[in-house]
């Protein structure tokens, strides 16, 4: 069985750092999918740290891919939580709503 290379690896992630970056700029009415294609970046982000890590033999990429995830997790929480009580007051999740929030 033939190892997958390194190549196929930093495809995969550029596709998915490309898809999270258009679900940014071309849906910014809901905060669920920008929530969602900030996830699609920080994957993308540890799947390339974990193919180097690797590649090079070092678990230094891994590890930090780990803590990258718990952060991602976090974030998403909390992300959530704030998106369910903006939810509860307003009754709309659209971006266009929340920067009526500023002053």
């Amino acid at each position: 069985m033939l190892p997958v290379p390194l190549g196929h690896y930093l495809t995969v992630s550029a596709i998915l750092l490309v898809l999270g970056i258009f679900g940014i700029f071309l849906n910014r009415k809901n905060v669920i999918v920008i929530l969602m294609s900030v996830e699609l970046m920080l994957l993308a982000v540890n799947l390339n740290l974990v193919a180097f890590s690797a590649a090079l033999n070092d678990l230094a990429g891994q590890i930090l891919a780990m803590f990258v995830l718990t952060v991602a997790a976090a974030e998403a929480a909390i992300g959530l939580a704030i998106v369910v009580v903006y939810f509860r007051n307003r009754g709309s999740i659209e971006v266009e709503d929340v920067t009526m929030m500023k002053g």
